[in-house]
């Protein structure tokens, strides 16, 4: 069993949101879904919990109402892509109904916020060479969703398209 678990708060969406979730992972799935009783305090027979997998993380979606203490950016998950195609994958799904944000950050439509970071770029901000490193970091400042292309141009110092 796993020791930690993440619990996420839905007013009524906790099976939309991990239906999403796991059409876009390869290796994910709905595990079970629990559903009121009579006790309430749902809806009797309306889900109260999914529980799902992402990548052999197991995550909890609560059915708990409007929720009084919503999702805020505090909180996020990043999704390391290794291409653009996988960048471009996550956050147009992701990205669908929500907010982008700056810096390959995203509110999905259920108010989660995602962070879709090419693995290059850890390797561009750590470069030794830290002019190229900068280049990089300004570059990513100017972006929402993250290119790979115009990172890697930008800490070579080759002209980016604006």
């Amino acid at each position: 069993m796993q020791k930690i678990t993440p619990m996420l708060w839905f007013d009524d969406q906790a099976e939309d949101a991990a239906k999403l979730y796991t059409s876009l992972f390869d290796d994910a799935k709905i595990l079970n879904v629990s559903h009121y009783g009579e006790a309430g305090p749902g809806e009797p027979g309306s889900v109260m919990t999914v529980e799902f997998e992402l990548e052999g993380q197991k995550f909890v979606g609560l059915n708990g109402g409007p929720a009084h203490y919503g999702f805020s950016e505090a909180v996020s998950f990043v999704v390391n892509c290794e291409t653009q195609e996988e960048v471009d994958k996550f956050w147009d799904a992701l990205a669908d109904g929500g907010e982008e944000g700056p810096c390959g950050w995203l509110k999905d439509r259920f108010g989660l916020s995602w962070q879709i970071t090419p693995t290059a770029l850890p390797r561009l901000l750590t470069d030794p060479d830290r002019e190229k490193a900068n280049r990089a970091m300004n570059a990513m400042m100017g972006m929402k969703k993250l290119d790979i292309a115009e990172l890697e141009r930008a800490a070579a110092g080759e002209e980016v398209p604006a």
